[in-house]
């Protein structure tokens, strides 16, 4: 039990990391959801699907940009909260890293972006092992028309 509570300290920690980005930020107003696969090693994945939920309504995304700084993953996946969504359509657009870096944590990573709009995406990895990485010309996120 007492391996268990230290193995989640780091967890716990990156969490903070990521919830204390954006001080004003304190309700999220959406979640979000994304899944890919990876390719060789350092090359990353080009996301292409994700769910965002809005009011009760949940809108297929498609992302770019996110990639993964891991070798051997098939499968990728990555859920969050998003803050600062007043309308549907200011989810679209550029995401750039909130904060310098990410936070490493156990068994994946914590990553907090936010787009030209204000909108502001807090993602932690779900899958073990993988770390998000920002490209450096950002994450490019939109609902699927």
């Amino acid at each position: 039990m007492r391996i268990r509570a230290m193995s989640a300290l780091p967890t716990i920690a990156a969490l903070g990391f990521v919830l204390n980005v954006a001080q004003a930020d304190d309700i999220p107003n959406a979640s979000i959801e994304l899944s890919g696969g990876s390719m060789a090693a350092g090359i990353g994945v080009s996301w292409g699907s994700g769910t965002l939920t809005y009011e009760g309504k949940a809108y297929p995304i498609s992302v770019t940009g996110l990639s993964i700084g891991e070798v051997g993953a098939t499968k990728v996946e990555a859920s969050g909260d998003v803050y600062n969504l007043e309308r549907l359509e200011d989810f679209d657009g550029n995401y750039v890293a909130a904060a310098v870096g990410a936070a490493a944590i156990a068994g994946g990573s914590a990553v907090a972006m936010k787009n030209q709009n204000g909108v502001t995406v807090k993602l932690v990895t779900i899958t073990q092992g993988l770390k998000l990485v920002v490209a450096v010309s950002g994450v490019n996120m939109k609902i699927k028309k």
